[in-house]
């Protein structure tokens, strides 16, 4: 008789006791899982180095961190992000026009859609998925439209031994396609000025990158497959890999995993791409809402 193995696991989620460590800003974590709120900075003041690398920690620390009351304007959003690295402009969809490296995200009372809904990691069939993704509050209704993380070192730490060997050489596959090749999304840029380029050139847009990837600064590993872009694994048939992949997405938004940001006006949420996961919720319809984002470049994942 073979015994399942057991997936239980005893993981240091968050840096347990850390939040005392800082001396410029007041960080308050949300989980035991990830997330903080980042308390004592305006963010729309020129930041001292000192006050920057202790963002940037809390950043690796708690993998999504969130700014409460902020008063910014694009220019000082896109300042911001900068401190990060450079800014990766949306691939299809134009910026402001007064400030072209900030997208804004606009969902009308009555627009049945919503912006990137479903589990995913941002733009990752590029060669060179996004670091991080900020998103700032301007119009936010008055309940719904959380935003939900989920933490991908706690998903690959939670994995079976077996699991863990089985996909450590293994690629998959990400597309463009998956999304930007959707009749949804036809609709929501049916407008031509909206388009950075053809929406039929942008879903030609494919990369291969590890399952279980090497985070460049903590060497932590982390899953990283998404439902919203992962299309197939490399070197194998779709009734080979679609039950992995399927086990993969399900084990990776576990509820122990994740935690849940409530939106307000002023509030900016900054997220590391390589490590997490996200979804919005769609419970507000018919309130309207606006979003700025700015995504700041990454490098090849290995």
């Amino acid at each position: 008789m073979v015994q399942a193995t057991d997936l239980s696991y005893h993981v240091a989620a968050v840096p347990t006791g850390k939040e005392g460590q800082y001396r410029r800003i007041d960080v308050r974590p949300l989980t035991g899982a990830m997330g903080a709120e980042v308390h004592g900075v305006d963010l729309s003041r020129p930041l001292d180095a000192d006050t920057v690398a202790e963002i940037k920690r809390a950043f690796l620390d708690y993998l999504a961190i969130f700014f409460r009351d902020q008063k910014l304007t694009p220019a000082a959003f896109a300042a911001f992000a900068r401190h990060f690295g450079p800014i990766d402009p949306h691939h299809l969809l134009r910026g402001m026009a007064e400030q072209p490296e900030v997208l804004e995200i606009v969902r009308e009372q009555n627009d049945p859609h919503v912006f990137a809904e479903g589990w995913h990691a941002d733009v990752t069939w590029q060669e060179r998925p996004a670091l991080g993704t900020m998103l700032y509050g301007v119009e936010i209704p008055d309940f719904g439209g959380d935003t939900l993380f989920a933490n991908q070192y706690l998903a690959y730490d939670s994995l079976s031994p077996g699991m863990k060997r089985m996909l450590e050489s293994v690629k998959a596959v990400h597309a463009a396609a998956m999304a930007y090749g959707s009749q949804e999304l036809a609709e929501r840029t049916s407008k031509p000025e909206k388009l950075m380029m053809d929406r039929k050139k942008a879903a030609q847009g494919k990369s291969a990158h590890p399952v279980v990837r090497t985070h460049p600064e903590t060497k932590r590993k982390a899953l990283f497959v998404n439902q919203g872009w992962t299309s197939h694994l490399e070197d194998m048939s779709a009734a080979e890999c679609q039950p992995v992949l399927q086990f993969l997405y399900n084990h990776s938004i576990r509820p122990e995993f994740t935690c849940r940001f409530r939106w307000a006006p002023g509030s900016l949420a900054f997220w590391d791409n390589r490590c997490t996961l996200h979804t919005p919720i769609d419970d507000y319809f018919g309130k309207r809402r606006h979003l700025w984002r700015v995504t700041v470049a990454g490098d090849r994942p290995y």
